[in-house]
């Protein structure tokens, strides 16, 4: 038999070299396991309600990514822009306006609408990992300032469009499936007149602004360019896998403000009596009191011009589409224009010359254009509450106005 002696100086290194192998040896089944999954992100849409600033009144929407081993949760904000940039009043005005997507935890993004009273809640949905997963990383890849940037529009490409579209296209179209082929018979129109009410020179604007291309009815998945119904159309779709969609529903924040405005039946006879109680004023005035209806039509005359060449503009050079082909050109008319040296003669107590009725003439019988082109279109504008009041009113001033018109010498 034979024995090996190790040198006591060699003990200790061997000791050493023994413990080293058996770490080895342990260690290796675990590198060769297989690593454990990181879970899919959980996705929500949160929904702020209205505020009370104008480019608040329509609400607003963000996709959230919540990673679920640690709870922190992204915020991606499809609605912040900069008024510092180059030729933002002109962008505004043009139609041309550029808008962010941006990423931030939640937390900081709920905080201006906490401060402001603004109410915000998450809808949580069930979507399958494999679509939640693309979803983040597309968003992810989306937030990067390069990609970040978007050309924005009211209707059409706005914080809550671009939201269902990115939720869609994760979801293999199966989002706009449901919702483009059903319809509340809201218009573009109508859904901004309503969230603009609380602000009356918005609304006007709104109701004056939008052309024909506004009031055709809108499917559900074009109604929800308006946050809050977006919401509304999420609590009623399903996923690939025939759940319903949003699993659980919370409220963050409180609403403090009052409510959106809720819908109501807009109806044009109470325009018709003013307008028709306006008429009767003025021709009942213009008897005795030439020069009184004069000061009362040069205001008027002068805002019809100038809200016509805010129409023109924005049909013939902006790209506000929805803007386009506006049938209220007959009754915001530029041509008031000319009317105004003749108005101003008539203010001093002078008889205007006879080419001023042909002018009050040819303003009021473009004003007349407005109520055949309403009844025989094939594509109806929502305008007849201000043909009817502004109507009475143009036929009314060419009634009154024109009886002291200089008359042509006999020969």
């Amino acid at each position: 038999m034979i024995t090996l002696r190790l040198p006591r100086l060699l003990l200790p290194a061997f000791a050493l070299l023994l413990l080293l192998w058996a770490g080895t040896a342990t260690a290796q089944p675990q590198a060769d396991a297989p690593a454990v999954a990181t879970p899919a992100p959980r996705i929500g849409v949160v929904t702020m309600q209205p505020g009370e600033i104008f480019f608040e009144r329509f609400g607003h929407d963000a996709l959230v990514v919540e990673d679920r081993l640690s709870g922190h949760a992204t915020s991606y904000n499809f609605g912040y822009f900069d008024p510092g940039e180059s030729d933002f009043v002109g962008n505004f005005v043009r139609g041309e306006m550029m808008y962010y997507l941006v990423a931030l935890p939640l937390e900081e993004d709920l905080s201006q609408y906490a401060d402001a009273g603004r109410g915000a809640s998450v809808q949580w949905l069930d979507l399958p990992d494999a679509q939640a997963r693309m979803l983040a990383d597309g968003l992810a890849v989306r937030a990067r300032p390069e990609n970040a940037r978007y050309r924005y529009d009211y209707f059409t490409a706005n914080c809550a469009t671009l939201v269902r579209d990115t939720l869609d296209h994760a979801m293999g179209g199966g989002l706009k499936s449901q919702l483009a082929g059903r319809s509340r018979g809201n218009t573009y129109r109508s859904e901004a007149v309503r969230l603009a009410s609380p602000a009356a020179w918005m609304w006007l604007g709104f109701d004056l602004g939008l052309g024909p291309n506004a009031d055709q009815p809108l499917s559900r998945w074009e109604e929800a360019f308006v946050p809050m119904r977006l919401a509304d159309s999420l609590r009623e779709v399903h996923n690939s896998e025939g759940r319903p969609l949003v699993i659980a529903e919370t409220e963050v924040l409180p609403q403090r403000l009052p409510a959106e405005p809720k819908e109501k039946v807009r109806r044009w006879w109470p325009w018709l009596l003013v307008g028709l109680v306006a008429a009767a004023a003025l021709m009942l005035a213009g008897r005795r009191h030439p020069r009184l209806v004069a000061g009362l039509a040069l205001p008027f005359w002068l805002l019809c011009a100038i809200a016509g060449g805010l129409l023109i503009y924005l049909w013939g050079f902006s790209a506000h589409h929805a803007a386009w082909a506006n049938r209220n050109l007959f009754l915001l008319n530029p041509l008031a224009l000319l009317l105004l040296p003749g108005g101003w003669v008539l203010l001093r107590g002078r008889t205007p010359p006879r080419w001023f009725r042909i002018a009050l003439w040819l303003v009021a019988g473009v004003a007349l254009l407005a109520l055949p082109v309403h009844w025989l279109s094939l594509l109806p504008q929502f305008n007849m509450q201000w043909i009817v009041l502004l109507l009475p009113v143009h036929v009314a001033l060419a009634l009154t106005l024109g009886r002291h018109v200089l008359a042509a010498p006999k020969p």
